[in-house]
C-alpha cells in the first residue's frame, strides 16, 4: 500500500474515531494506534492540557515509553519553563500546529535543549515530531512522537500529516472528557492541598492532605506520574519570576473519579536568599464558576449557544432568554434543541446536571466545612 493511501486511510480512521463519542482513554489508544500505521514511531507520549491556559493536565504514554514514570517531573520543569521552537507552547501559537525537531533544526537535533537535555540522555532518541491538538483559539492537548538514533528521522510529510489531525484529537479529546459521570464522591480530605519546592524542584514542605490530593489526580493505566503537571506548573511560574509571561500558571485537572480541582502555582519571594527560587502549589476542589467554562467549551457550542446555555443556568426561561438576546422564542426553541444534541441531554434540567458533572448538585444543602467547601 502507497504511503499516501495508508496517510488517508489513518486520517479517516482517526477523523472517524474522534466523532464517535468514545471515552477518551479509548479514543486517545486507538488513535495513536491509526496513527502509527501512517507514521511509525518507537515511543508516543500523549498529554491533555487545559483550554484556557495550555498547562499539562495529564499524560499517557505509549510503546516503550508505557509506564516509565521516573522523569515525569523534571520533563514538566523542562517543556514548561523554557522556550524553543517545537515546545508545546509555542506550537500552540505556531502558524502550524506541528512541528519536528530534525527538521527545525537542519538535522542538528542537539540543538534542541529539550533533546539534548532530556530525551537523548534518558531515553536514547534520536528525533521528536509534536503536534498540538488545536480547535480555533483553544488547545486541549499535545502529541509526541519519537524515533530511535537507527531510525529515518521525521520527514516534512510526517510533520504535514500529523498537523493535519489537530482539529481531529483536539474534537476527540473535548468529548472524551466528557464521557467519565463522577462517580461517588469522598469525603473532603479537609481543604486544599499545599505543596512549597526548592530552586532544585526538591519538595520541602507539603500540607497533611497532599498525597491524598496526588493520589486523586492519578488516573490509572496509561497515566503518568501526576508530578508531570506539578512540573509543569512550576515551571511555568519560573518563567512568571524572570517576567517571561504575565499570567500566573494555573489549571483544571479531573480526577479518575470524576472530581475537578484547580491546581495554581506562585513563585515566592522575600524569604532570603536560601530561599529564593522556591514555588508553592496549591490544590483544591474545583468550584462550579471554574468548570462550567471549560465543561460549556468542551461541549463545542457556538458562540449563540454558549450566550443561550448561560442564561438557562441563570434559570431564565424560554421568553427572557428571547428578550436577552434579542430573539425571538422559536429561535431559541432552535438553540435549546442543538445544545441538547450536543450535550446528549433531554432537558434544561438534565443539562444544567451534565455541566455540572453531579459534582456540585448532590452537595447543594450540605452544611459548609471550616475550609469553607461542602462537608
Amino acid at each position: 500500500m502507497s504511503r499516501k493511501l495508508t496517510m488517508e486511510r489513518a486520517r479517516g480512521d482517526i477523523d472517524c474515531l474522534s466523532r464517535a463519542g468514545l471515552e477518551l482513554e479509548t479514543f486517545l489508544e486507538e488513535a495513536t494506534t491509526s496513527l502509527r500505521r501512517a507514521v511509525p514511531w518507537v515511543s508516543a507520549c500523549l498529554g491533555t492540557s487545559d483550554p484556557a491556559t495550555g498547562l499539562l493536565t495529564s499524560d499517557r504514554k505509549y510503546g516503550d515509553l508505557r509506564s516509565v514514570d521516573a522523569h515525569d517531573h523534571e520533563f514538566g520543569l523542562l517543556e514548561y519553563g523554557t522556550s524553543e521552537p517545537t515546545a508545546f507552547n509555542a506550537l500552540a501559537k505556531a502558524a502550524s500546529p506541528a512541528g519536528g525537531v530534525h527538521l527545525a533544526h537542519a538535522g542538528d537535533v542537539q540543538a534542541s535543549g529539550r533533546m539534548r537535555q532530556f530525551m537523548a540522555p534518558h531515553f536514547g532518541f534520536g528525533d521528536e515530531a509534536r503536534v498540538v491538538f488545536r480547535e480555533g483559539d483553544r488547545t486541549w492537548g499535545a502529541l509526541a512522537l519519537f524515533r530511535g538514533t537507527d531510525d529515518e528521522p521525521f520527514d516534512e510529510a510526517d510533520v504535514v500529516f500529523i498537523a493535519s489531525l489537530s482539529a481531529a484529537f483536539a474534537r476527540g479529546v473535548r468529548t472524551g472528557m466528557l464521557t467519565r459521570i463522577a462517580g461517588t464522591l469522598p469525603a473532603s480530605p479537609g481543604g486544599p492541598a499545599v505543596l512549597i519546592v526548592d530552586r532544585a524542584g526538591r519538595l520541602v514542605q507539603r500540607s497533611a492532605h497532599t498525597a491524598a490530593r496526588l493520589a486523586e489526580l492519578t488516573g490509572g493505566g496509561l497515566e503518568g506520574d501526576p508530578t508531570s503537571s506539578i512540573g509543569a506548573l512550576i515551571g511555568a511560574a519560573r518563567r512568571y519570576a524572570a517576567g517571561e509571561t504575565r499570567t500566573l500558571p494555573r489549571c483544571r485537572i479531573r480526577s479518575a473519579n470524576g472530581q475537578w480541582f484547580v491546581l495554581h502555582a506562585s513563585p515566592l519571594s522575600g524569604a532570603g536568599d536560601d530561599r529564593a527560587g522556591e514555588v508553592v502549589i496549591t490544590i483544591e476542589e474545583a468550584r462550579p464558576p471554574e468548570i462550567v467554562p471549560l465543561v460549556v467549551a468542551a461541549f463545542g457550542l457556538t458562540l449563540r449557544e454558549r450566550d443561550v446555555t448561560q442564561l438557562v443556568l441563570q434559570g431564565a426561561d424560554t421568553k427572557e432568554i428571547a428578550a436577552t438576546l434579542h430573539l425571538s422564542s422559536y429561535t431559541v426553541q432552535d438553540h435549546l434543541k442543538a445544545i441538547f444534541v450536543k450535550a446528549a441531554v433531554r432537558s434544561r434540567r438534565e443539562l444544567i446536571s451534565r455541566i455540572y458533572f453531579d459534582q456540585y448538585v448532590p452537595r447543594m444543602g450540605a452544611e459548609l466545612a471550616p475550609s469553607g467547601w461542602f462537608a
